[in-house]
Formats: C-alpha cells, sequence, structure tokens
C-alpha cells in the first residue's frame, strides 16, 4: 500500500494562493528551481500523482512537453502514473501521452483506491479542493510544504478553515541558499 503525500507551495505567510487564486508570487520568485534537488530525492519513491481539476489543467499545459534538459523533475513526472479528480472534465489529456485515468465522485475514496493500488507513494500537487477533503478526512500520511520567501498578507490557506487540530511530526527540513525552505512531515 503507498502513501498520500500532499505538497503544497506556500508563502512564509501560509498561504497556497493570493486572495484572487492566483500563483504569481510562486513564479515571481527566483530560485525554486534550487530546490530540484530534494524533489528528485522525494519523487523516488513516489509511482503515482493525483490532482484535482485545476491543478490537472495548470500541468497538463506544461509538463507533457517540459524538456529535462531544462526543467530537472520533467523525467520523473513523465513516469508516474497520472490521475484526476474530476466532475467536469469529458476527457483528461496529457500530451502525446494520451489521456490520463479520471475519476469522478468522492476523491477521498478515490485517492484511497490509488494508495491502496500503488507500491510507493502518491503526490497530491497543489490541488487545493481534493487536499482539504484528503486533510478533512485523515487520509493524509505526509505533508510536504515547499515554503517560499515571500509575504502576501491575504489568500487562501493551503488547509481548510474548519480542519481542527492535527498533529505532525517533523521528518526532516531542508533550507535553500534561494531562502527557500521545504519542510516535510508525518501525520500522526
Amino acid at each position: 500500500m503507498g502513501r498520500l503525500i500532499v505538497e503544497q507551495v506556500v508563502t512564509v505567510d501560509g498561504y497556497a494562493s493570493d486572495a484572487e487564486g492566483g500563483i504569481a508570487f510562486f513564479e515571481a520568485v527566483e530560485g525554486l528551481e534550487a530546490t530540484d534537488v530534494d524533489q528528485l530525492h522525494m519523487l523516488e519513491d513516489v509511482d503515482a500523482m493525483l490532482l484535482g481539476r485545476v491543478t490537472y489543467e495548470m500541468f497538463a499545459a506544461y509538463w507533457p512537453t517540459a524538456d529535462p534538459a531544462d526543467d530537472a523533475v520533467a523525467e520523473p513526472i513523465a513516469r508516474l502514473a497520472k490521475h484526476v479528480v474530476t466532475s467536469t472534465l469529458a476527457d483528461a489529456p496529457w500530451g502525446d501521452a494520451g489521456s490520463i485515468e479520471m475519476h469522478r465522485g468522492d476523491g477521498v475514496a478515490a485517492a484511497r483506491a490509488i494508495a491502496d493500488a500503488t507500491p510507493g507513494g502518491v503526490i497530491v500537487w497543489g490541488s487545493l479542493t481534493l487536499a482539504d477533503d484528503l486533510l478533512r478526512a485523515g487520509a493524509v500520511d505526509e505533508l510536504r510544504l515547499r515554503i517560499v520567501p515571500v509575504l502576501i498578507g491575504a489568500g487562501r490557506s493551503f488547509t481548510p478553515p474548519d480542519l481542527g487540530e492535527r498533529r505532525l511530526e517533523l521528518d526532516h527540513a531542508v533550507t535553500h541558499p534561494s531562502g527557500h525552505v521545504t519542510l516535510h512531515y508525518r501525520l500522526r
């Protein structure tokens, strides 16, 4: 059985998107590629990715044609089994690789079924609505926060407001010369 890993890129003040739902803070910060070594290490034990519709659409617009010479995580992402939870998409193309597997209905049930069928980790990147549901259900095994060195003052937290208290155990932290920090937690 695989582990369910949620990873969010967040500001120092804990926001995963700005007040309008955008991620310009993420794109504007220099040096995020410095975290690629840590990402590559984490992806060694990941066999599948699960995305919500919005994050899938962002990923599908970039990753199928990303050049590994320009983006170190392109190759590991290319090899992962890909899944999307959606109630609106008619299909989910992924470049020349065809379509990825779509799951309708309960995202938590889909995530658990994928994790049960996957020997390694299942990574959920972004996908805030899906991640909210997974956190509420206690389905997340690991939480990775990639913190970018910026404050935005307002926006969408990476956790749902009704989550309540959840205890975390720090597995490891990685600091980068660019000012980025990656925190890797295990949920108890």
